[in-house]
């Protein structure tokens, strides 16, 4: 996506009631589900945090997380403090809120979901993640644009970069490592147990150090530019240590 094109467009009146009413209100069915998520992570896998000291220490901010599983955006909430997983919200998809059932709307309500068409012009909700940072808010975004089809970090968009500059506020880049092996676009239910070495599967949120648009001459492409270099990096540890291994894990 060319930052270049992400000039903020004259919105109706009609065409901005759409996004009155994101992100969308967690309430007591959000936080419920949540925690039972968080609850059940715990249970059935090996579920830990790595690089906690990087995340910032004040509001507002921008994730920028890799896509591996549908409950992503739960796994890194679990390990902000409390007072910043007030304040996070996430943009989704449109198509979660129509296509994906149930599951899909529990999606908008824990995440705080701020819906984006994936498929036509992002424009409108980049603009609206925007206006909610600049109000002190937290937004999480996977610059893939969607969950990985085969484990591995795809191109990165500039949606959270731009986010960042416009909003003069630091990225945080955030890395899912395991996910894909618990929960991939192509399970119908997780798969928490690992057959082969008979032990719960491994899941590890990397945080890491905050990306600065100053330090990046306020340009969305180098910003992104860099969170894919990380992104590769993350990747290629990730990849260095066999199934199940945690000898590089700290």
């Amino acid at each position: 996506m060319s930052s270049e094109r992400l000039a903020e467009p004259k919105l109706g009146c009609n065409s901005g009631k759409a996004f009155d009413r994101y992100p969308v209100k967690r309430g007591f069915i959000g936080h419920f589900f949540f925690w039972v998520g968080v609850f059940s992570s715990y249970i059935l896998l090996r579920f830990r945090s790595d690089g906690r000291k990087n995340i910032p220490e004040k509001s507002p901010y921008v994730i920028a997380a890799n896509h591996q599983t549908f409950v992503d955006g739960m796994w890194i909430a679990r390990f902000l403090p409390r007072k910043h997983f007030k304040k996070l919200c996430s943009l989704a998809g449109s198509d979660l809120e129509t296509h994906y059932g149930l599951l899909g709307r529990l999606i908008m309500r824990v995440g705080r979901c701020i819906a984006v068409d994936r498929f036509g012009s992002p424009i409108r909700g980049l603009i609206k993640a925007k206006k909610e940072v600049e109000n002190g808010n937290i937004i999480l975004v996977h610059p893939e644009g969607t969950r990985t089809h085969d484990g591995k970090v795809a191109e990165m968009k500039d949606g959270a970069s731009y986010i960042a500059v416009k909003a003069d506020v630091p990225i945080l880049p955030v890395y899912i490592d395991g996910g894909y092996e618990v929960f991939s676009r192509h399970m119908r239910r997780p798969q928490a147990w690992d057959r082969k070495n008979r032990r719960r599967k491994e899941v590890v949120v990397r945080f890491g150090e905050p990306l600065f648009p100053a330090d990046f001459e306020k340009k969305p492409k180098q910003m992104t530019a860099a969170l894919s270099r990380w992104m590769s990096q993350m990747e290629k540890k990730a990849n260095g240590s066999a199934p199940g291994m945690t000898s590089n894990r700290t």
